[in-house]
C-alpha cells in the first residue's frame, strides 16, 4: 500500500502521531503477520494438512485412514498386475477307467478330518464300456508359479502325486502345455514340474524368515479348479505352526507353516502367498476343515533349497540318515516312562517291512539301533519345533554329522556320514 502527500504544519501533533502509528503498524504488522503465517503453514505442511508446489500453498482436507487404505489398495493392485503372469493353473486329467477303479477314500467327505489339502476331486461310479473307460476327464486342479524362464514351476507334491494322471499347465495368457513332473520332495509337500516354454516371467522369492504377524499378504490361485488367478487378501495370522494335513489317501506333517486368513480354497494348492513387494513368501498348501479363513502355507525358504537342487542337479537332493522315529514330548515321555522329554525315539512301524533302521544306511553304519533316542544333531536339540528331518535338511549328502544319542540310559556321541535320499 502506498501513501501520497505530506503532513501540514498546522496538523495537530496527536493527529500526526496517530497517522504515523497506523502506517507503521500496517507495515511492521504485515511483515510479522507474513512471517508468522509462513511458519504456521510450514507446520501444517509437516502435519499433512496442506501441500505446497511451485504455484504456492494449497490447503486441503486429509483423512489419514482413507489415504492409508487407498495406498494399500493401490499396492495390492500393483502386486496382482506384477505377479499374475507368473501364476499358472494345473489341470489334472485321468482316464475314466482309472478314476473309477480308485479305492482311495475321498477325505473331503470325512467330517472328522481336521485339515485338508485345498485340492479338488470329483468322483462318481457309473458303469463304463471299454471305450468309455479310455476317455479322459478332469478330476481336479491346483496352482503353481513359475520359477525359471525356461519353464520350471513350483507346486505342491500332493497336486501331482497321482502317477496315473496327466497334468496340463495353463498360463496367464491362456496357453496350454503338457507338464512333466521332474521331482517330488521326500521331506516337504513340494514338487517341481516342467513345461516346454521359454521367456517366461519367474516370480520373485522373498525371505520368509522376515515375515511378521499382522503383515498383509495376497494369495493367487486356481480356486475350485474353475476360477483361475483368483485373488484374495488377508494378513499373516500366525507363524511356526505345526499341523498334520492330508488328502487323497495320505497325510503329512507340516512344520513351521505360515497361517493366514487370506481365503484359500480347493484348487489353491501350490499357489503363491505374496507380500506387498510382490515376492512369494509361501506356498499355499492346506486349509482347516473346521474353521473359517484358516489356511496354511509352506515358508518359501523351505523351497529355495529344492529349487537350487533342481537347477543344479536336475533332481531334488536330500540327505538321508535311515531311521524311522517319533518326536518325544512331555506326554510321550510320561506315558512311556522315558528319561528325557525331547529327542527322536527310533521305532519300527506297524508293518513288518517298516524297520526302525534301514539296513546299510548311515544310521546302521553308525551303530544306531531300535529304541535309541537321538537327542541332538551337531549341537541342535531335537524337539517338536525342531524335528530331526528339519535339522538334517540343512545338510547335504556326504556331510558328516555328530549325533548325541541316549542308548540304554547312557548318553553317547556317534558320527554318521549322510547319504542321498531316494525319492
Amino acid at each position: 500500500m502506498i501513501f501520497k502527500g505530506q503532513f501540514k504544519k498546522e496538523d495537530s501533533f496527536p493527529l500526526k502521531v496517530l497517522i504515523l502509528s497506523v502506517i507503521l503498524s500496517l507495515i511492521f504488522g504485515g511483515v510479522a503477520g507474513v512471517g508468522a503465517s509462513f511458519l504456521f503453514m510450514q507446520n501444517l505442511d509437516k502435519l499433512g494438512f496442506i501441500t505446497s508446489n511451485k504455484e504456492g500453498w494449497q490447503l486441503q482436507k486429509i483423512e489419514t485412514e482413507k489415504i492409508s487404505l487407498i495406498e494399500e489398495e493401490s499396492a495390492t493392485i500393483d502386486v496382482v498386475k506384477k505377479t499374475s503372469p507368473s501364476v499358472v493353473s494345473i489341470i489334472i486329467s485321468k482316464q475314466l477307467k482309472d478314476i473309477y477303479s480308485s479305492t482311495d477314500p475321498n477325505i473331503f467327505d470325512d467330517p472328522f478330518f481336521e485339515f485338508g489339502w485345498p485340492f479338488n476331486y470329483r468322483f462318481n461310479q457309473p458303469d463304463l464300456t471299454p471305450e468309455e473307460g479310455l476317455q479322459k476327464k478332469q478330476v481336479g486342479g491346483g496352482t503353481g508359479f513359475i520359477i525359471s524362464e525356461d519353464g520350471l514351476i513350483l507346486t505342491n507334491k500332493h497336486v501331482v502325486s497321482d502317477e496315473k494322471a496327466e497334468y496340463t499347465v495353463i498360463t496367464y495368457d491362456g496357453q496350454k502345455y503338457e507338464a512333466e513332473v521332474l521331482a517330488k520332495d521326500p521331506i516337504n509337500d513340494l514338487a517341481v514340474i516342467k513345461i516346454a516354454a521359454s521367456d517366461l516371467k519367474p516370480l520373485l522369492l522373498g525371505d520368509s524368515d522376515q515375515i511378521q504377524i499382522g503383515q498383509t499378504v495376497i494369495a493367487i490361485g486356481n480356486t475350485l479348479s474353475e476360477f483361475s488367478n483368483t485373488v484374495t487378501r488377508g494378513v499373516i495370522s500366525g507363524i511356526g505352526r505345526r499341523i498334520e494335513a492330508g488328502g487323497y489317501g495320505f497325510s503329512e506333517v507340516l512344520e513351521e507353516a505360515i497361517q493366514t486368513d487370506a481365503a484359500i480354497n480347493p484348487g489353491n494348492s501350490g499357489g503363491p502367498l505374496l507380500n506387498l513387494k510382490g515376492e512369494a513368501i509361501g506356498i499355499n498348501t492346506a486349509i482347516s476343515r473346521s474353521g473359517q479363513l484358516v489356511g496354511f502355507a509352506i515358508p518359501i525358504n523351505e523351497a529355495k533349497q529344492v529349487i537350487e537342487s533342481i537347477q543344479k542337479y536336475g533332481r531334488i537332493v536330500r540327505p538321508f540318515l535311515g531311521v524311522r522315529y517319533m518326536i518325544i514330548n512331555k506326554q510321550v515321555a510320561e506315558v512311556n516312562k522315558l528319561d528325557v522329554d525331547y529327542g527322536a525315539l527310533i521305532i519300527k512301524g506297524s508293518k513288518p517291512e517298516d524297520l526302525a533302521i534301514v539296513p546299510g544306511s548311515p544310521a546302521d553304519k553308525a551303530g544306531l539301533v531300535e529304541n535309541d533316542i537321538i537327542l541332538e544333531v551337531n549341537g541342535r536339540k531335537i524337539n517338536e519345533n525342531n524335528s530331526l528331518a528339519r535339522i538334517l535338511a540343512r545338510y547335504a549328502p556326504g556331510d558328516e554329522v555328530e549325533l548325541k544319542i541316549l542308548h540304554k540310559g547312557e548318553e553317547k556321541i556317534v558320527k554318521a556320514i549322510l547319504s542321498e535320499r531316494d525319492e
